[in-house]
């Protein structure tokens, strides 16, 4: 498939976090450096089987040159691959990486637009191939080439998405952080949410409620990706 690149950064412009980028025929993520023990899908202590887990992945859907390379790739550049799916390389972040290394097929993210005029959710993607070596971490003219990885033993991982949808209206950071503040002097939903307590860090674990998405009043407070998904049936207040 054509290589297409992309960028995965933080919450506002304030500067590059982490990042994609594309090269001939893949398209790429990356991101920022920040240690973290391996994170695997939680188990169902009652049936021993993986739960499903939720995700927001970043991506700058502006152009930025890094390394003569530009790093744009937005949900439009998604929608636009062959069988609108590409691979999510570039990762650069030991936490981001280990989150990568626990998604699990059909899992769904958030596809985040950062680094941008306007950042916020664009978009929703799902994982149609799990976890597998970053080809980029060996390539010496890629931004993202790292020369400490080795092929028998790679440092970076990489999985493949496909567009899903785009979201019924754009939900931007601003709306998305003032229900952050307010979540956390009530308890509600987006209290603890990663986008705001990690905001560099450019693959997020999003928790869910058991019984599927939640209407706007009947959120419980560990539903993140269910109330975002209430918000675009909602005008901006």
């Amino acid at each position: 498939m054509p290589r297409a690149r992309r960028r995965p950064a933080g919450p506002d412009m304030k500067g590059p976090e982490e990042k994609r980028t594309k090269t001939k025929n893949l398209g790429r993520a990356s991101a920022q450096v920040e240690n973290s023990s391996l994170q695997k899908t939680p188990v169902s202590e009652d049936s021993g089987e993986a739960l499903s887990s939720y995700w927001l992945m970043k991506s700058e859907p502006e152009s930025r040159l890094e390394k003569g390379v530009d790093v744009k790739f937005s949900i439009e550049d998604l929608q636009a691959q062959p069988r609108q799916t590409t691979c999510w390389d570039g990762v650069r972040n030991y936490q981001a990486r280990n989150f990568l290394r626990a998604m699990r097929l059909d899992e769904e993210a958030f596809f985040y637009h950062s680094n941008c005029r306007e950042p916020g959710i664009a978009g929703l993607v799902k994982i149609v191939k799990e976890a597998y070596p970053d080809h980029t971490q060996f390539e010496k003219n890629n931004p993202h080439y790292d020369a400490s990885s080795k092929e028998d033993n790679p440092k970076w991982s990489m999985v493949d998405v496909q567009f899903v949808r785009t979201m019924k209206r754009f939900i931007p950071l601003a709306e998305l952080r003032a229900h952050h503040q307010a979540h956390r002097a009530s308890g509600g939903p987006l209290k603890n949410m990663a986008l705001f307590t990690h905001q560099r860090l450019s693959v997020q674990r999003l928790t869910r409620g058991e019984d599927g998405p939640c209407l706007w009043t009947t959120c419980q407070n560990d539903q993140e990706f269910d109330f975002i998904l209430s918000l675009e049936e909602k005008e901006p207040s």
